[in-house]
């Protein structure tokens, strides 16, 4: 029997994943290790894990767990099975009336923040990575981040913990009756645990040692402060596993305890004339109550300076300048205000350049955080190509951390890392470093391993620091555990994994690993490819929000692809270069939904959706383009034929039942795969919109009804269709209307952009500007889009047009639907009724034009309580993508109609009709556009 076959034994086919697709695009992390695995396996229970463990015995194959893969030292790599948890292992319940919290591993930190987020608490640990990081990631790391210090992360927040021994057996420190259970069932690891502690408690130095080691953050090797700590064995293997990376149990499910999420915070950027000066600030500011104390050297800053929003002041920064981004959280407004103002009366005793200036506004807090959070991300978008980015954290005592980092800026001169930034939590004394490093020649290698032991030097013998403060050990820090530890720490480390698994086939190689060069080992090619690919890091902060995750691949493991493709191009081999580009069609091309949103997500904005439209296009031949720009030309008579189509498939409905439709294509498609499905949200069309002007008020707009609108802008149980909505809204608000005469031959263009059909877009983009250049009177009147997705195509449209054409349209005032609720009809309109409770569907276009606040607040005006659902997301009909691969789109929708089926709304509202029809068929209620909500709303 293959492995494959093994393993589909007691994993259902679809978990278990060997393509060769799958295989070489988990090979990849956000680290700089690349193994193969032989076979990705997605388990949905214990029983299964269980069964996976004995499998790993049996046949002497490595077993290693990956939640979101942001690790960035080599923990979830594997050449032998990889376990991914991040499909069905997302479970949080709050508890304790958010006291605490239980969850599993494959949530990420901030949806269980999300959860939390009404009890105004949130878990202790907030790495950087919290909306990619899951919880088997941060609680294996034992993560911290920016303001939990070494008192709020994993370790300490913990409250229980129920997990696998690589033997199958389960404990749980919730069941009094484990504790007992673990000695009689356990007794050899039971009394190594036990002799362990003895051990550490009599030795006195030791056990000082551990004490001091553990007033920094530190993540080198095991947790040993479990041993001073905590008396059971038990407790003690619990607190072991926090930190473990994977290497000694299965994390099943852990119940943390929360800490308090201030509603109030005050934030500033402090700038300073160095380094040192920045550093020598920490004490005091941490005195003064800060809460978060972030250092950014003046690379650090250079790297990020031109993000849209950012201060002016960083670009005018000396050379050698560094700053720090501080913040207080309060309660209440009167005790921040006095914290802040506390501060203030000391910082004339600091070297600042200039004084300091505090905001509350949440946007330009959030625009911090964001800059902070990108830097590690910005110095890989430009590093030279071919090169890698490594990111170390170590961690020094607070009162040494200005000389620490001026000798470590002294290293990095001296082995040519022209471009090494320093970052990070100064009020811990930890700090990150990235250099960009490649690993295509000996020599190259070379320099890295000197520069790496001499940073081992500087970090343990001259500053007693720590080589891992809160990343973990992984590959790259495994040689150097000991020389940090010392060698009877070190064995005691060997004695763990031993006793644990003796076999070491949990995550072999990492922490505890005999090769002194580990770290040189399997190291991540990354070959020149596309610009898109070329600036990514893969770090992983794209996956959560890509809605094909579930279903082929994310928008990282695209890219991972193509830098594969590249290799194998360069290497000659063409029978696995034509096999990964056939299994590349649908995985990577056919599937994505090029919704950007995953350039929403990622720290240098990287849109994978439009390298895919840029592949859409190359591989159009040229009888197809011209298909395309033919059907460009006479789009009327296409929308003609969309019309009576649809008059043909309801009536079918109509007279042989109303599910005719959808079962005949379902038949067809089994035959012409790529023949649309029919949803039986489809009704017949609208009538044809022949209003040329309606003198009803004093202002005048100009509307633009979308195709999907003038086809499929009807819904079931509704009076009026959509363009008649939309004039009975202007009505109201006693506006004008005007609608181009040829708005019938008409369409945004998103169907032949989205595709990659760009002479057929460039002729649309251009009929379209004249028609609104005639309609709009030469740009005098804004012209309203009635679908969210349109309007931000035709938003968008400026590069596709003529220098001459650009002009006219930087005339021109394109207003979604939404915008134009918000800005215009709501200070003209009154709201005469509102609805109990609705929920919504921000589409993503919408997120992307930043109007998610319009839109909640057009939604609030008409209702008293609204609801938008913590897994709202791309549902990923990305116009036909849901006609042509429905299950892309029941994937998609999949986790955010679970939560809205869980409760009874009297209406659901979004604003593009395709994203309308998914989110229905998903929930089984009728989604709306919100125009609906405000016309039966207002008058």
């Amino acid at each position: 029997m293959s492995l494959k076959e093994k393993l589909e034994s007691f994993i259902a086919p679809e978990r278990v994943r060997t393509r060769y697709i799958d295989r070489v695009s988990f090979a990849s992390d956000a680290g700089f290790y690349y193994l193969v695995p032989q076979a990705i396996v997605q388990p949905v229970n214990e029983e299964e894990i269980v069964s996976l463990f004995r499998f790993s015995a049996e046949e002497n194959v490595p077993l290693v767990f990956r939640a979101g893969g942001t690790s960035l030292s080599g923990q979830s790599v594997t050449d032998g099975i990889l376990v991914d948890l991040a499909q069905h292992w997302r479970g949080v319940t709050v508890e304790e009336e958010g006291r605490a919290v239980r969850v599993q591993p494959g949530i990420t930190g901030a949806m269980v923040n999300a959860h939390l987020r009404r009890y105004r608490a949130k878990i202790g640990p907030d790495p950087s990575s919290i909306s990619a990081a899951m919880m088997g990631g941060i609680l294996s790391n034992n993560s911290s981040g920016m303001c939990c210090g070494v008192k709020l992360n994993s370790y300490h927040t913990l409250k229980h913990i129920r997990f696998i021994l690589p033997d199958g057996k389960t404990f749980s420190t919730e069941k009094p009756s484990d504790y007992i259970r673990f000695e009689t069932e356990c007794p050899t690891l039971f009394s190594t645990l036990a002799g362990i502690r003895e051990r550490i408690l009599a030795d006195r130095q030791l056990h000082d040692r551990i004490r001091q080691k553990y007033e920094m953050k530190t993540t080198v090797g095991y947790s040993l402060n479990a041993f001073v700590d905590f008396e059971h064995p038990l407790d003690i293997m619990a607190h072991l596993l926090v930190g473990a990376e994977g290497t000694l149990a299965f994390i099943a499910e852990a119940v943390l305890r929360t800490v308090p999420d201030y509603p109030h915070k005050s934030t500033a950027l402090l700038y300073f004339p160095d380094i040192y000066a920045a550093c020598q600030a920490i004490v005091p500011l941490t005195q003064a109550g800060a809460m978060m104390v972030e250092l950014a050297d003046r690379a650090a800053l250079r790297s990020v300076e031109h993000m849209p929003g950012m201060p002016a002041a960083l670009q005018t920064l000396p050379d050698g300048a560094a700053a720090l981004l501080i913040e207080f959280q309060e309660h209440s407004p009167e005790a921040l205000e006095n914290r802040v103002e506390a501060f203030l009366r000391s910082a004339n005793q600091l070297s600042l350049l200039e004084p300091p200036v505090f905001t509350r506004d949440p946007v330009l807090q959030d625009l911090y955080w964001k800059m902070r959070k990108g830097m590690f991300p910005a110095v890989g978008a430009v590093r030279k190509s071919g090169t890698t980015v490594v990111l170390e954290d170590i961690a020094f005592p607070v009162a040494r951390l200005g000389d620490a980092i001026i000798d470590l800026q002294t290293l990095f001169a001296r082995y040519h890392y022209d471009n090494a930034i320093i970052f990070g939590h100064a009020k811990d004394g930890n700090i990150h470093f990235v250099v960009t490093q490649s690993f295509n020649t000996e020599e190259e290698i070379q320099r890295y391993d000197r520069f790496m032991r001499e940073v081992v030097t500087l970090v343990v013998d001259k500053y007693d620091g720590t080589l891992k403060a809160e990343h973990g050990t992984g590959r790259n820090m495994a040689p150097f555990v000991e020389t940090e530890w010392g060698g009877e720490a070190y064995e005691i480390l060997r004695v763990i994994k031993d006793a644990v698994d003796p076999r070491r086939l949990l995550n072999p190689g990492v922490i505890i690993n005999d090769d002194k060069d580990a770290h040189l080992r399997f190291l991540k090619a990354l070959p020149t490819v596309e610009e898109e690919v070329d600036r990514c890091i893969e770090c992983g902060y794209c996956e959560h929000r890509c809605p094909s995750r579930d279903i082929t691949t994310t928008p990282r493991r695209r890219i991972v692809v193509r830098r594969v493709l590249k290799r194998l191009e360069q290497q000659g081999d063409q029978k696995h270069y034509r096999l990964l580009r056939n299994q590349y069609n649908y995985d990577g091309l056919e599937t994505c939904a090029v919704d950007g949103l995953c350039a929403a997500a990622c720290p240098v904005s990287i849109d994978t959706g439009d390298l895919t439209k840029r592949l859409r296009r190359e591989n159009h031949s040229v009888l197809a383009n011209r298909i395309a720009l033919t059907m460009a030309r006479n789009f009327g008579w296409i929308e003609g034929t969309m019309r009576a189509a649809l008059y043909l498939g309801t009536g079918v409905n109509k007279l042989l039942g109303q599910r005719t439709m959808s079962k005949l294509t379902f038949r067809l498609r089994k035959v012409f795969p790529s023949f649309p499905r029919w949803s039986n949200q489809l009704q017949a069309p609208p009538a044809r919109l022949r209003l040329k002007h309606v003198a009803q008020g004093l202002e005048t707009v100009v509307y633009f009804p979308a195709c999907i609108s003038r086809m499929m802008g009807r819904y079931e149980g509704k009076e009026k269709d959509l363009l008649q909505t939309f004039l009975s809204v202007c009505r109201k608000a006693r506006f004008d209307v005007v609608v181009p005469d040829d708005v019938a031959k008409l369409c945004c263009g998103q169907m032949f952009s989205s595709k990659g059909f760009a002479p057929a877009y460039q002729h649309t983009a251009r009929n379209i500007l004249a028609s609104l250049w005639r309609a709009t009177q030469k740009g005098h009147f804004p012209v309203v889009v009635d679908v969210t997705s349109c309007a931000f195509t035709l938003q968008k449209m400026r590069f596709a047009l003529s220098d001459e054409d650009k002009v006219r349209f930087d005339q021109l005032r394109i207003l979604d639907s939404v915008a134009f609720l918000h800005d215009e009809v709501l200070p003209r309109i009154a709201v005469r009724r509102q609805k109990e409770n609705i929920v919504l569907h921000p589409v993503c276009s919408l997120q992307k034009m930043k109007m998610d606040r319009k839109f909640l607040a057009v939604a609030q005006a008409f209702s008293k309580k609204v609801t938008i659902p913590e897994n709202a997301g791309c549902c990923g009909m990305a116009g036909d993508r849901g006609f042509l691969f429905p299950e892309l789109t029941a994937s998609a929708t999949e986790a955010e109609a679970a939560e809205v089926r869980q409760e009874t709304f009297d209406g659901y509202y979004s604003s593009t009709r395709t994203c309308e029809m998914a989110m229905s068929e998903a929930v089984q209620h009728n989604y709306e556009s919100i125009l609906y909500l405000v016309d039966e709303g207002g008058g």
